[in-house]
């Protein structure tokens, strides 16, 4: 049973590392968005250009295993050419193709993804106690103040149609580089257009006809706990049943929320709807032995607030990890 968090490309160091070590973390997830790399530009870019960067990703594997801890994944968008049907859309579905063949090179097994080009949507924050803020989405805000849309809209079946084409693609190259790809369901899983984009990864029967679209092992699903709940609700007990029976858990983004959509906070594990213990028995009894890991934390008022809340979460997840699993 594995705990991960998350560290940028440019986080990369021994402080970052040592912290991660010393609060029991096993594994690492990679953020490659925007991340500084040695040949020139950032890692990101240069995947997207379809440059090899399996010596740069075999150098972040080294340092994370010098420190005792494994590289399981990295993370990466869905380049927005894709979805967004871009005229150099199949360029880019190649590049993807590339970058799976790095990772598979490199000796890192997961990649994770989303298919959501507009980001993620949120509203004025809650405060929680002692001054922290969370993420919070209220509908009614976002409605009243909904931010310049993507012109032309996409529709539904547009992209739907270039889900399709990029899984159908990308998949077999996974499977020949043994690499599990992982999707991340979109924030705030609303299926509806936002910001002027369809969002097709939001419920769970989404996520059952993409997995469709090319059953694979290798077709799986980064578990957002917290996204689903947003949707679900404590329907999300079911969907972690579901999902983890039928092995479409690559790993688990275990966070709670208070309340749900079509208002919703991300709070402090301890605090939100959801019964953690109960989502972890569920996880267990299911065949799922992680990594669980928590994604992002509620925003301390002082220094250091990423570092207080994944020590305090890491922490969280440790102890139940040790009462359910034994």
């Amino acid at each position: 049973m594995y705990i991960q968090d998350q560290i940028r490309w440019d986080q990369l160091d021994d402080e970052i590392l040592n912290f991660y070590s010393a609060i029991g973390v096993d594994m690492i997830h990679l953020e490659l968005r925007g991340g500084v790399s040695t040949v020139g530009a950032g890692i990101g870019e240069a995947l997207r250009n379809g440059i090899d960067c399996t010596p740069q990703l075999e150098q972040a594997r080294a340092k994370i295993e010098a420190h005792g801890m494994k590289l399981n994944n990295v993370f990466m968008s869905c380049w927005r050419e894709i979805p967004l049907g871009l005229a150099d859309a199949d360029e880019k579905i190649e590049a993807w193709q590339r970058m799976l063949e790095s990772l598979g090179r490199a000796g890192i097994p997961h990649l994770g993804w989303n298919f959501k080009p507009m980001g993620n949507f949120r509203t004025t924050s809650d405060i929680g106690r002692g001054g922290a803020q969370f993420s919070t989405f209220d509908y009614a805000e976002f409605a009243r103040n909904r931010p310049e849309p993507y012109t032309p809209p996409v529709s539904e079946a547009a992209m739907w149609e270039r889900m399709e084409k990029f899984v159908k693609s990308v998949i077999p190259v996974a499977e020949k580089a043994g690499v599990r790809m992982a999707l991340h369901p979109d924030d705030p899983p609303v299926p509806e257009p936002l910001g002027g984009v369809a969002q097709i990864c939001s419920t769970l029967e989404q996520f059952r006809r993409i997995f469709a679209l090319r059953p694979s092992p290798h077709h799986t699903m980064l578990f957002c706990q917290g996204c689903m709940t947003e949707l679900l609700g404590q329907g999300v007990y079911d969907a972690i049943a579901e999902m983890a029976r039928a092995r479409k858990i690559a790993w688990v983004h275990f966070r709670n929320v208070r309340g749900q959509l079509p208002r919703f906070a991300e709070v402090f594990i301890d605090e939100g709807d959801i019964d953690m213990r109960r989502a972890m028995e569920i996880y267990r009894d299911n065949g799922f032995n992680g990594p669980y890991m928590m994604d992002h934390t509620p925003h301390f008022p002082s220094g250091r607030s990423d570092w207080l809340g994944k020590a305090y979460a890491n922490g969280y997840i440790r102890a139940l990890i040790q009462t359910v699993y034994g």
